[in-house]
């Protein structure tokens, strides 16, 4: 079945040496159109999706309590910005459901499960515990930056917190560095992963091949891999007020449009012959949840 993506073909640049994806150059435009074909997805299956990606807040507010002894205060904005790091690879039942979408198959919260069952899967892992391991490192980051403009003292309360911040010499040292700090974490997961799932989950590609494809479309759109990653940063920053809740809606949009933004990005492979896992028989609601474990049935 043809895509709306396949007709698009201007502007294309050159594979790499191997004969690897071809990427495209885009503008601005081409980052409204994959928002507003995220937009319609996420209103085509909006319960499903937002299924899929409660368990941020819930993270969130997990992570919260996890360092309630260290003072909650200082970390809620890195771990609100955190999320950044980890959306892409948490955002893998989204791009099932755009691509299902796009070629017309059938788009349910089963069927975004499917994920997991594609040849990549393993690579898709491997990339995701790299972008976890930079999200601890984020955090430790922001933990020692706090500490070494404030010590080891807590604030007592929200407003002392916010005074220390925006009213002293060391609050604003600590916003320009931290600020700074969280740029590099937020370019590197950026170059590292802006098309390396779509692309994984779409062509079976390998975690080198994806890295290497996705860093090369930042560098050859940096305008637009920067706008885009504004985009990114901004409705995390809506969506993780209040208390993250917000985020059970940015993380399907941004998830569909990242899908929407690789088809915009990298030229489709006409020769591409996707790997089509069997079917399986759909099972009733009464079964759950022993149908989470079919090995277990006769």
């Amino acid at each position: 079945m043809a895509t709306p993506y396949q007709a698009n073909v201007t502007n294309v640049g050159d594979a790499d040496a191997g004969g690897g994806p071809v990427v495209r150059t885009i503008g601005i435009s081409d980052l409204h159109r994959a928002l507003q074909r995220g937009w319609e997805d996420f209103n085509a299956v909006p319960s499903h999706a937002i299924i899929l990606c409660v368990i941020y807040p819930v993270i969130g507010l997990v992570l919260a309590r996890l360092v309630h002894g260290y003072s909650v205060l200082p970390l809620l904005f890195p771990l609100a910005a955190g999320f950044a790091l980890l959306g892409p690879f948490a955002a893998l039942g989204l791009y099932e459901l755009s691509r299902r979408r796009e070629t017309g198959e059938s788009a349910s919260a089963w069927d975004a499960f499917q994920v997991f069952r594609s040849p990549s899967f393993g690579a898709m892992l491997g990339l995701g515990t790299l972008l976890f391991a930079m999200f601890v490192a984020w955090i430790m980051t922001a933990q020692a930056v706090y500490t070494a403009a404030f010590g080891y003292e807590t604030a007592a309360n929200i407003p002392d917190f916010v005074t220390r911040v925006f009213a002293t010499s060391q609050g604003w040292w600590l916003i320009v560095v931290g600020c700074g700090a969280g740029f590099l974490f937020a370019l590197a997961a950026l170059c590292v992963s802006v098309v390396s799932f779509p692309l994984m989950l779409d062509r079976h590609a390998g975690a080198g091949e994806a890295i290497a494809t996705s860093i090369r479309a930042v560098l050859r759109n940096p305008v637009a891999m920067a706008a885009w990653g504004m985009i990114v940063t901004m409705l995390l920053v809506v969506g993780s007020l209040p208390f993250f809740l917000g985020l059970a809606v940015v993380i399907p949009l941004l998830g569909h449009a990242t899908w929407h933004l690789y088809r915009q990005v990298i030229v489709p492979d006409p020769a591409a012959r996707p790997v089509i896992p069997p079917s399986r028989p759909r099972k009733p609601a009464a079964d759950f949840p022993a149908n989470l474990f079919p090995w277990k049935r006769d």
